[in-house]
């Protein structure tokens, strides 16, 4: 691609070339995609962007990676929703939802997994791998299965039933006993003598990419202007980075004004090392063992956890631990007020909008969007024991009793 430059160490500032590599020999900093900014100004514009696919690739000047040859499931372009009934709830008269579970394979890991897959055709390997909490490996089963590679995705073996069952169907699982940072280090240690592109490891610096297309959405569908508040799930940190990156590329080239957002972290009590960085000024988080049924943000050697803490510190956001208790019920809130039905990450976001609504950190008229990243049908165990049904025989007279508690006269 005419406007990638080069790969370039975050830390150090080393170039590399565009080969399938994910951290600097000198410094061990993170390698990211180097763009020609002054080339994508000339021909990204509005107007360009308007006339592209409902998908991401509708951004493609800003993705490393050709449209022309993109592995494209259809993600992208999904719902921003003005949330009216919970926001009367909270207090909050300009809430969003931006609604990822709409993906093909219902979670936000769709738009990564294009980006990587894309560049592991382009890379030409014949094998695309994963190390993943659960969303990914279903996007990744499934990009692979269009892409007409071989796939051999790694996940821990205590994962929600809905999450193996959604990737297996795709292609092959792997169930690896430890969490995901043992699954993480088993895949690098694979990696490490077997040519298969695994997306968040070697492919890291473009998978990563893919997570800006949410700010780019965010402003267009806004009307060409950022939000003063994002509410973004944490687990490697790496969403939540490219989305506040997504949002300056857009101010730089002057598709919108400015990218004034307040970035706010959300985490569950079981792992929540970002977040707890950010409450106890710690640039640095300090891993965790994960122990929370939102599994997936259970990740406790966050990659970007670093850089999380800095964006948020920078935009005057915040970090919010949710207790375990409060998951379940961001989850019910979200479905009873705005009829989705969102995962155990989900409910960790709502949680923390209700805190910060009720804490006065998001003003009533500000404008805030609430980021819900997959669907609550993949993760049923966690609202099992919050939900109720009745049951009743085919008569009214049992409906009358059971249902609307009326007694027999």
């Amino acid at each position: 691609m005419s406007n990638v430059q080069s790969l370039r160490c975050k830390e150090c500032g080393r170039d590399y070339p565009q080969e399938p590599i994910y951290v600097c020999d000198f410094c061990f900093g993170p390698l990211e995609v180097n763009y020609d900014y002054d080339a994508i100004a000339k021909s990204m514009s509005r107007e360009s962007i308007q006339d592209g696919p409902l998908t991401i690739w509708r951004y493609d000047d800003l993705l490393p990676a050709s449209r022309d040859s993109a592995v494209d499931i259809g993600a992208g372009m999904t719902p921003l929703l003005k949330a009216d009934n919970l926001g009367k709830e909270l207090g909050l008269n300009n809430l969003w939802i931006k609604n990822d579970a709409a993906n093909p394979t219902h979670s936000f890991k769709d738009r990564v997994v294009s980006v990587a897959a894309t560049k592991a055709v382009e890379f030409d390997f014949d094998t695309i791998a994963c190390a993943s909490t659960g969303n990914l490996a279903g996007a990744t089963a499934a990009h692979g299965a269009k892409a007409g590679m071989n796939t051999m995705v790694f996940i821990p073996a205590d994962l929600e039933r809905g999450k193996v069952l959604g990737a297996a169907i795709f292609g092959s699982v792997v169930l690896v006993n430890g969490n995901y940072d043992d699954v993480n280090r088993l895949c690098s240690e694979l990696g490490d003598d077997r040519r298969w592109a695994f997306v968040n490891i070697n492919m890291r610096p473009y998978y990563s990419e893919g997570s800006k297309s949410i700010g780019y959405e965010l402003a267009e569908q806004l009307g060409w202007h950022a939000p003063e508040h994002i509410i973004v799930p944490v687990a490697s940190g790496s969403l939540f980075t490219k989305v506040y990156k997504g949002l300056n590329e857009f101010a730089e080239l002057g598709i919108i004004d400015n990218a004034n957002t307040k970035m706010h972290i959300a985490q569950p009590f079981g792992c929540s090392p970002v977040a707890k960085a950010f409450v106890e000024e710690q640039a640095h988080p300090k891993p965790v063992i994960p122990d929370t049924i939102a599994k997936s943000l259970a990740i406790g050697s966050p990659a970007d956890g670093y850089y999380t803490v800095g964006i948020a510190n920078k935009t005057g956001g915040s970090g919010t631990i949710v207790p375990e208790s409060k998951i379940a019920e961001g989850m019910k809130l979200l479905a009873e007020t705005e009829g989705i039905f969102t995962e155990t990450a989900g409910g960790v976001v709502i949680s923390t909008l209700r805190r910060l609504a009720r804490e006065g950190v998001i003003g009533p008229d500000e404008e805030t969007v609430a980021l819900i990243t997959g669907t609550g049908l993949k993760t049923l165990e966690a609202i099992e024991d919050s939900v109720s049904t009745k049951t009743i025989d085919a008569t009214v007279r049992s409906f009358d009793e059971i249902v609307m508690g009326r007694g027999v006269k």
